[in-house]
């Protein structure tokens, strides 16, 4: 497709030597101010093959190439701690300049095998959003995976699908559209709505067991797991404990979705700072109601760009989210626009 062609050779300009050599001398050149923040989001890190029982979209790097990012903003940026930024709320100049925080989403197992080894080693912080209602329960897996896994395997040639219809099936193009609809539509459903429609759907499309190789691995970290990487040093916060769209279900349950996620966070693994992720980003002006009935301090969103602490609503902090095409001078050239340019809006 021409819109794949066309992101793959910005990927490739985007690794060239030239590009690397002219985000360098903007960043030396650029005007640092302290007080700003500039956060990461990664999903997963994994060979896409590895699991082809998950939906491939969500793996944000290799671990070759994660560790390629890593290497790079510890080089050129002053990788901070969830902790660093919430004491910096009372006074942003405490946040030291070229500030980036690593933040995980959705606690997927491949971050204690990859991610965490590679950012240990490094001294780099992170932050790791749990969705409470995961951990150890092994015959419950994100909407988002089932659908891909009934998709991708599914016989059938096409599928009725309103509002837009019958979708084919008979590609992986075909069935790569058809998800991506599938997905778009379902988000903009109530949340007991939505979960229907993906029981509607996996029961038609025939929902697979997985590969004998994958079928006894869990997709997301267990408790066990989950305290060792407490003990360790990562940082865990709230991702709710179901990952509703916070905008598409009641205010009562989104109270109770975040502030039930952190009685099970402290519950399990000890004192957890008052900080959430809203699931895929989903936040308006009920949520981020609900995120401060609920305790929270500081909440993060999907909204490209970053954060100048002095003006910026806690309750609704940018992320700069990374995607499996995107190359070290990207990210580097995408933290400096969101920390001296970007920043700046309200």
């Amino acid at each position: 497709m021409a819109r794949d062609r066309l992101v793959a050779l910005g990927a490739a300009v985007a690794r060239g030597p030239l590009t690397a050599a002219i985000i360098g001398a903007l960043e030396r050149a650029a005007p640092w101010r302290r007080g700003v923040i500039a956060i990461l989001t990664y999903h997963r890190i994994d060979d896409p093959s590895a699991r082809p029982d998950l939906m491939p979209g969500l793996i944000s790097a290799t671990p070759a190439a994660f560790a390629e990012q890593i290497d790079a903003i510890a080089r050129n940026y002053r990788a901070v701690s969830m902790a660093e930024i919430l004491d910096a709320l009372d006074d942003p100049h405490r946040l030291p300049p070229r500030a980036v925080h690593i933040t995980f989403d959705d606690a997927y197992a491949d971050f204690a095998g990859y991610a965490w080894p590679i950012l240990r080693a490094r001294s780099v912080p992170v932050t790791l959003f749990v969705p409470t209602a995961y951990p150890d329960a092994f015959s419950r897996g994100f909407w988002w995976d089932r659908l891909w896994r009934a998709v991708s395997t599914t016989t059938l040639r096409s599928i009725r699908f309103e509002p837009k219809g019958t979708l084919p099936l008979g590609d992986d193009p075909s069935r790569n559209a058809a998800l991506r609809a599938m997905q778009a539509s379902i988000k903009t459903l109530p949340h007991d709505e939505a979960m229907a429609e993906v029981e509607r759907l996996v029961l038609e499309l025939g929902e697979p067991a997985g590969p004998p190789d994958v079928r006894s691995m869990p997709a997301v970290l267990g408790w066990d797991d989950i305290r060792r990487l407490a003990a360790d040093g990562v940082t865990l916060a709230v991702h709710t404990r179901h990952h509703p769209l916070l905008d598409r279900v009641a205010f009562d349950t989104a109270v109770d979705e975040i502030a039930g996620a952190r009685e099970d966070l402290e519950r399990e693994v000890g004192p957890t700072p008052r900080v959430l992720a809203y699931p895929s980003g989903a936040h308006n002006k009920t949520a981020r109601e609900a995120a401060r009935r609920a305790g929270m301090v500081l909440a993060v969103t999907t909204e490209r760009g970053g954060n100048d602490l002095r003006h910026a609503d806690p309750l609704r902090i940018r992320r700069i989210n990374v995607g499996r095409r995107v190359r070290s001078p990207l990210i580097r050239g995408q933290l400096l626009w969101a920390s001296i340019v970007d920043a700046r809006r309200p």
